[in-house]
């Protein structure tokens, strides 16, 4: 019976994989017509999750990116660029950029480039390019995901506590002049604007609802613990086990 029952759960499983990769399409005849998308056969639930995931979280920073310079006109100027929209584009395409000014720095290196006094860079690009190889390692640097890919919960909770940290030090770490390292968030009554707040908060909640996830499907329980982002430190992603 042994011998048998393999196969059988084989052809099972198989077919549930092949139903999941189907797609019944109309042509202009009005006939429909059954095509197999090969890549969604190793693809489960959870991975398609995490690739809408991940490209939220992404496509978020780089909407911050821009918002950033359009607040802080001087930022992207620094970088040499021809425009705020190519500092952008450099930042979408950062792997294959080249990053002289940030001097090897990644995540949480660079990041606090943007909220340092001797820094004469572009702070914008420092910020995102910081949060976005966070991102980056926190997905273990894939943009799609399979059956047998893993992610780590404890890189995904971290990197949203890093999305907190920076929109707490957007709003305090100020330069010895007193004024802000970036224009962010405004506060004046009149023309309040907490845009920026609410797209982090949105990206955390992305990124906490996706490390709860991971942590199921890894059978461990994860459990939230306070951090105080008054430090302004980042927390380690790529170099967690």
């Amino acid at each position: 019976m042994r011998g048998l029952f393999l196969p059988v759960f084989l052809r099972v499983f198989l077919l549930l994989l092949l139903l999941a990769g189907c797609a019944t399409e109309m042509d202009s005849r009005g006939r429909t017509e059954t095509r197999v998308d090969v890549k969604y056969l190793a693809k489960t639930e959870i991975d398609r999750v995490a690739d809408a995931n991940r490209h939220e979280v992404v496509d978020g920073l780089l909407l911050i990116a821009d918002k950033l310079y359009k607040r802080n006109p001087r930022e992207w100027k620094k970088s040499g660029q021809a425009s705020r929209e190519a500092a952008v584009d450099r930042l979408r395409h950062r792997e294959t950029g080249s990053w002289p000014e940030l001097e090897g720095r990644r995540e949480g290196q660079a990041a606090a480039l943007a909220f340092s006094e001797t820094y004469a860079g572009d702070r914008v690009a420092a910020l995102i390019y910081g949060l976005l190889t966070m991102v980056d390692a926190a997905f273990e640097n894939k943009e799609e995901f399979y059956l047998f890919d893993q992610l780590d919960e404890i890189k995904l909770y971290n990197s949203a506590r890093n999305m907190e940290v920076a929109i707490w030090k957007l709003s305090n770490d100020r330069q010895a002049g007193g004024e802000l390292f970036l224009l962010s968030n405004e506060l004046d009554p009149a023309k309040r604007n907490l845009s920026f707040e609410r797209e982090f908060g949105r990206l955390t909640g992305l990124l906490d609802f996706m490390a709860k996830i991971v942590a199921d499907r890894n059978g461990r329980t994860l459990s939230r613990v306070t951090q105080s982002v008054v430090g302004g430190v980042f927390l380690p992603v790529s170099f967690l086990k």
